[in-house]
């Protein structure tokens, strides 16, 4: 077997470990009297350690072996949780996720590790667990006990050997491993139980044989007899390190014992068999694993590349679907027409299987933010909380890739420069603790994400006096606004109210890009604020962008896709209504000027006269801009699969994709944003 071959799985545990390690030593800073979540730190440290050894990371598992050590005086009361201990534990954190990083862009995972392996060497000082515990030598006895049960059959080539090897010094171990109900890579897993028994000795026997465990031809467990020089605890802490190893017990064989099996004949053993399919198994145990057969392999992991391929395929069918009907309609043949209907709801079922399969929940993304809002609140000498709520909240995997960097600057924002000091706090009459609520929730074919401080909130007169300063709005248009559109001001390229350029950020500083990420992903960002009361951002998202709702258009010989989420309305113009103000042709809409975007002009197709009398027209916005787009004839709406136009034409302006229609022409996708001023 090759380490390659479990470089994915090992990447994909190792990341899952140290978010649990993030999220548990963050409730251990909580409640520091909770050993329970201990616990669940060390195990997390100790399989990742494990693991890292196995693969040959040797500086992962070396860090992870001292963070253990401080885990472990936690565990036996000999340390207490202070923040220096917490900051220490985190400090290897972030040292072990760089390596795990660095592993999955195909580096060798090596980093200077000597400082943080000092500052952990440090806290242990002075505070050494002791060599055994009471809770250890009742596991020991344990093993003992259970691997007494029965015994263990050899042949006489077998036994040979091993009293010879007793008689040489060695350790004869019976080894029984039994893995995690659930475990989905059992091959993996032996292989990484085989590489200890090489490391430590060599194995004499297995059963089932090592070609059915290659082939995962075993239910949850196995048994192995190892030869080996080393203790039978260190082979058995190496061998639970392992991930989803779920117990290991160990007997030491004696020569009394396999002498004792020399005489036994094969008569006797067929009939021991009967009865036991193996020495460390007994009747309980079987129906155990039989009664759990039908409970484990409820979820799998699946590569996205793959759920990629599968949705390629899937458009390809919608594709063939779009013509079969459009071929059924022509030849109205009632059978023919049946079966299409038939094809067409199948599919259907089937896009929303694939679009479901290709959902995330935002907690990929939430998981970051509690260790960072602890970092900022030292940074800054303020007092923190946050909340989530919702991160099971579900959202297109595309989107999920897209989304966290603008949120990490909302909430460095809302911190910075929304939560006030401590002492502004108490003045004020509220707690010094600050609070800041991120949530997630689905509303209709959309999902929105709060970012809510009950800070200082935003203060209007502020903002309208830097907006004249920086001439982003008359004095005129500044009385007229509303305070919403005082708010969205926020958003002007370069747009600050903050005092002084801080390491972190002020409010409003790139918020005009935050802004942009989220239209162009189909989405929207607004904030509402109460001075002194606090400030709320509001994201809209699409919960896919693979399939999406869109209105084709035709504009000469062509037709075009504009995304229904952006459409305000359609009419019909007539030429009268058109006026040029500024050189910029406009209508009065609702009592506001909007210009028009001739889209014939925009992509050069044959132009519409304007001697007609009448257009059609669809006015779309972007944020709290208006635009009316004029276009030859309205189709109808459709719901389209939005392809990528690949990379040598991803700078196409105001195109964002295509899709193919029915009848086998292609449909460009309009990117209306970048057509909105």
């Amino acid at each position: 077997m090759n380490n390659n071959e479990y470089l994915d799985v090992f990447i994909e545990e190792s990341q899952e470990h140290i978010q649990a390690i993030n999220d548990n030593v963050l409730r251990l800073e909580s409640d520091p009297a909770d050993l329970s979540v201990v616990g669940e730190v060390f195990r997390s440290a100790h399989t990742l350690k494990g693991m890292s050894a196995t693969m040959g990371y040797q500086d992962l598992a070396l860090l992870t072996h001292s963070m253990e050590n401080v885990l472990d005086l936690v565990r036996n009361n000999e340390l207490g949780v202070t923040s220096q201990v917490i900051d220490i534990i985190f400090e290897a954190v972030d040292a072990l996720e760089e390596m795990v990083i660095d592993i999955s862009q195909g580096g060798e995972g090596k980093k200077d590790i000597q400082d943080i392996a000092a500052n952990l060497e440090r806290i242990q000082q002075g505070n050494q667990a002791q060599n055994s515990s009471p809770l250890q030598e009742i596991a020991a006895v344990k093993d003992q006990e259970i691997l007494k049960q029965t015994e263990h059959f050899y042949d006489q080539f077998e036994s040979t050997v091993l009293v010879q090897s007793l008689e040489q010094n060695y350790n004869v171990f019976e080894i029984k491993v039994m893995l995690d109900n659930q475990t989905m890579l059992k091959a993996a897993r032996v292989f990484m139980v085989f590489e200890v028994f090489e490391g430590v000795g060599e194995v004499v026997k297995s059963s089932p044989p090592v070609e059915k465990l290659e082939n995962e031809d075993f239910e949850n467990e196995f048994i192995v007899t190892l030869l080996s020089q080393e203790e039978g605890e260190k082979i058995k802490a190496q061998l639970e390190s392992i991930s989803e190893v779920e117990e290991v017990h160990i007997h030491s064989v004696t020569k009394e014992e396999i002498t004792r099996q020399k005489d036994t004949t094969v008569k006797s053993n067929e009939e021991n068999n009967k009865e036991k399919t193996s020495p460390f198994t007994n009747e309980g145990e079987n129906k155990k694993i039989e009664k759990s057969g039908g409970e484990v392999n409820k979820t799998i992991r699946v590569n996205i590349e793959r759920l990629d391929v599968l949705m390629n395929l899937f458009e390809e069918l919608v594709i063939d679907r779009g013509r079969l009907e459009q071929i059924s309609s022509e030849l109205n043949n009632h059978e023919l027409n049946e079966t299409v209907e038939h094809m067409s709801r199948i599919s259907g079922d089937l896009q929303e299987i694939i679009l479901t399969m290709r959902m995330m929940p935002v907690e990929q993304v939430f998981n970051r933010f509690p260790r960072m809002v602890r970092s900022l609140s030292k940074e800054l000498g303020k007092q923190l909380k946050l909340e989530v709520i919702g991160a099971e909240t579900e959202l297109d995997r595309t989107i999920i890739d897209e989304i966290g960097d603008p949120l990490v600057h909302l909430i460095r924002n809302s911190i910075d420069h929304g939560i006030e000091s401590p002492e502004v706090r108490r003045e004020a009459g509220k707690p010094e603790e600050g609070k800041v609520i991120l949530k997630a929730y689905h509303s209709g074919n959309n999902v929105f994400i709060e970012i809510e401080d009950d800070g200082a909130g935003i203060n209007k007169q502020k903002v309208l006096q830097k907006a004249l300063e920086n001439e982003v709005v008359t004095e005129e248009e500044a009385g007229k606004m509303s305070d919403q559109q005082v708010y969205n001001l926020l958003f002007a390229s370069g747009f600050s109210t903050a005092d002084e350029v801080t390491d972190v950020s002020g409010r409003g500083v790139g918020l005009d890009v935050v802004r942009n990420t989220f239209e162009t992903l189909g989405g929207s960002v607004t904030v509402d604020s109460i001075e002194g009361k606090g400030s709320i951002f509001s994201i809209q998202l699409p919960l896919t962008l693979s399939i999406i709702d869109v209105l084709l258009v035709e504009v000469g010989e062509e037709k075009y896709g504009l995304p229904l989420s952006a459409i305000v309305e359609t009419a019909i113009i007539n030429k009268e209504d058109i006026y040029n103000y500024h050189g910029q042709k406009v209508i009065d809409f609702r009592g506001k000027i909007v210009p028009l975007v001739f889209l014939s002009s925009i992509f050069d197709v044959s132009k519409e006269k304007l001697e007609n009398q009448i257009h059609s027209l669809v006015i779309v916005k972007k944020g709290e801009k208006l635009a009316g787009l004029i276009v030859d004839s309205l189709v109808g709406q459709h719901d389209v699969v939005l392809k990528s136009l690949g990379n040598y034409l991803s700078n196409v302006f105001a195109i964002s994709g295509a899709t193919i229609l029915g009848d086998g022409q292609v449909a460009l996708i309009v990117d209306t944003n970048a057509l909105v001023k």
